[in-house]
């Protein structure tokens, strides 16, 4: 008889008691195979992203796309009621423009459609007639994923000379990158689901994402002793995911199918195993984990072969194999069990982990006054950039509610590989930067780390001790100046230093020949224009609110009531070539933005100002080989000439490289 047990939540032991109770693993002899992948291969060249990821904004969970002002207020009791005019699935294009007083409903994954900046979650609403019913207020951003808040355009996210693992295969997959390759191993087949992904080294289209779970799980696979057997991507339909099921069962010794696990109306994978489940099949055993990420993964056994169902998130499907899908495959295939490399470090800042599950947090490691520092990574599932910057991982019990800064920790490495940074850069992202770093790279063999969180996060991080150096353009309200009022309130003289770094155009970023002859900012409150904002924390988010302050003041009206005629304002872009990319597909007609990043899209550019974008440097960190490198190419004339000759829109200063007086 077979035993259901659906969505109940159970420990990965428990689950993996459960499996073996049903199915029992045998090796299956040993022969000698080629490897299609590139694990294990050296890189021969720097791999720099060519694309944002995401290239759009898009909804992070099912639910309503709505403008985020609509929603005030709403509660159990007093509901706010909205039009529903449409729907949104994953993978397609919207032609649907949200205004006040109506909703889209829309799928996770999908498009953000244009005028709307936030959505609210299923779970929180109810359809009647035409209209939905939102019982909780949401916040602009709200359960949106950003256009390029994983990667940014022109990153270099790779170095050469690094050997590809798992994780790197899955980065440059997400990127588009087609070219980067015994016992004897069981096959694997792995199918990825979902009507969005496009395979690798094919054209990009708007609404869409590189596959990126086929290749990390193959490359996983192959760690694990196994030969992965990649299936082509297949469209979130029943029928054709049963026969793709189907057909894997008969060719493999085990199938893994990322997408289409969870509770959600459209994730069906859970339905499918028990049809094709004979009698004598335990069928689904398992639907659901205490475990975040990767809660929905499904454990079956069909014609007594494993099958495994797994988030469609590049991290939540690449802990749920770590956890669950490895330690099968290593008892198959009789491929040694080889314990990940375990580092004592610090939690570098407090945080709260979910409650009730296991959390498996991806963390990037630094030294800090000769203790190992973990910097959590807490971008969510379905960052592909978790991938990039992660070191390892650390576990939290499910009965840890609070983890304190400096609390030590185990932190369980990714691979033997891990360089531990020489150079830790937190800040604003700028392709200015990224050309210097190209520069020190072809002189020294330091390794560092960027990450980018905006000028002010750049600037809390050199005060929190949490960087060596940060890149800011941050420009005053009150004087007019750029960075220096900020060292100066932030009281930074103790511990840090600012250096000169150089020029950047900021302007209006529009479609070519400006059809909405968008030469202002008083512009921005014509009726018919979209526009997108920067984060806040951002130098040019900051610029931005500079000048609509002074147009609120020559108006003779508040700020906030200034703000409310600008249709857009809430929704906001990570990086220049986000609000490029967002003009380029016609969801937004401006934003504010890099002159390089405009030309980029080939869209027109209307000059606003030169800012300036400099360095914050801690003084603990000016003896160190890394960062003295950092200067000495900072201030050469060979990178003074290639900034100016091949980014359009920077240019160097006469002091670039020197330390400012202050």
């Amino acid at each position: 008889m077979r035993r259901k047990e659906f969505r109940f939540l159970i420990s990965v032991e428990e689950a993996l008691e459960k499996l073996y109770r049903y199915y029992k693993p045998k090796p299956l002899g040993v022969e000698e195979v080629s490897i299609e992948h590139a694990l294990g291969r050296v890189l021969a060249e720097d791999a720099q992203a060519l694309i944002d990821v995401p290239h759009f904004d898009r909804a992070s969970m099912d639910g309503y796309a709505v403008i985020a002002a609509d929603t005030l207020g709403a509660d159990e009791w007093n509901p706010v009621r909205l039009k529903l005019i449409g729907r949104i699935e994953a993978g397609t294009v919207p032609d649907i423009e949200v205004i006040n007083g109506k909703a889209v409903e829309i799928a996770t994954g999908a498009v953000m459609p244009k005028g709307a900046d936030a959505v609210v979650i299923v779970e929180h609403t109810r359809e009647t007639n035409g209209f939905v019913e939102i019982y909780t207020s949401v916040a602009p951003g709200d359960n949106v994923y950003k256009a390029g808040s994983d990667i940014s355009f022109g990153e270099v996210i790779l170095k050469k000379g690094i050997v590809l693992g798992y994780r790197e295969i899955g980065v440059l997959a997400s990127l588009g990158y087609e070219k980067v390759k015994v016992y004897v191993k069981p096959k694997v087949a792995i199918i990825s689901t979902g009507n969005e992904l496009v395979k690798p080294g094919y054209k990009l289209d708007y609404g869409k994402v590189y596959d990126v779970n086929s290749y990390t799980l193959a490359a996983a696979v192959c760690e694990g002793g196994g030969i992965p057997l990649l299936h082509n991507i297949v469209r979130d339909d029943y029928e054709e995911i049963k026969n793709a099921i189907l057909a894997a069962l008969k060719t493999s010794d085990m199938v893994i199918t990322s997408g289409s696990s969870s509770a959600g109306a459209g994730d069906v994978i859970y339905k499918i195993l028990e049809e094709i489940a004979d009698e004598e099949d335990p069928g689904v055993i398992v639907h659901g984990l205490k475990l975040k990420p990767g809660k929905p993964t499904i454990i079956s056994v069909i014609r007594n072969k494993p099958v495994f169902g797994l988030p469609g998130y590049p991290l939540s499907a690449l802990i749920a194999y770590i956890k669950v899908v490895d330690p099968v495959l290593r008892k198959i295939s009789l491929y040694p069990f080889e314990e990940h490399l375990r580092l004592k470090a610090r939690i570098a800042f407090s945080f709260k982990p979910e409650k009730g599950r296991r959390n498996i947090v991806p963390v990037s490691l630094a030294k800090r006054k000769g203790d190992l520092l973990a910097f959590p990574i807490l971008k969510g599932s379905g960052a592909i950039s978790s991938l990039l910057l992660a070191d390892g991982f650390i576990e939290i019990p499910e009965n840890i509610t609070y983890l304190e800064q400096g609390s030590l920790c185990e932190v369980r490495l990714f691979s033997k590989n891990v360089k531990i940074p020489d150079l830790y850069i937190i800040g604003s992202h700028c392709l200015g930067l990224e050309l210097l770093l190209s520069l020190m790279r072809q002189k020294n063999k330091f390794e560092y780390r960027v990450i980018n969180v905006g000028s002010m996060g750049g600037l809390l991080a050199i005060k929190r001790g949490e960087a060596d150096i940060a890149g800011i353009h941050l420009l005053d309200e009150e004087t007019g100046i750029y960075n220096i009022p900020f060292f100066v309130k932030l009281n930074l003289s103790r511990d840090a230093v600012l250096v000169k770094g150089y020029y950047r155009e900021q302007g209006f970023i529009v479609k070519k020949n400006n059809p909405k002859n968008i030469y202002s900012f008083k512009d921005l409150l014509n009726k018919d224009i979209v526009f997108i904002n920067r984060s806040k924390g951002s130098g040019t988010r900051t610029l931005i609110d500079i000048n609509l302050k002074n147009i609120a003041v020559e108006m003779g009206i508040s700020f906030s009531d200034l703000i409310q005629k600008i249709r857009g304002y809430s929704i906001e872009a990570k990086t220049h070539t986000a609000v490029a990319a967002a003009v380029y597909y016609g969801r937004v007609d401006v934003g504010v933005g890099a002159r390089a990043a405009a030309e980029m899209y080939g869209l027109d550019f209307i000059p606003i100002t030169w800012e300036e974008y400099d360095f914050l440097i801690r003084k603990a960190s000016l003896r160190q080989s890394s960062v003295k490198a950092f200067l000495d190419v900072l201030s050469s004339k060979d990178f003074k000439n290639m900034l100016e000759k091949k980014l359009s829109g920077f240019k160097a200063d006469k002091d670039t490289g020197e330390i400012i007086n202050i």
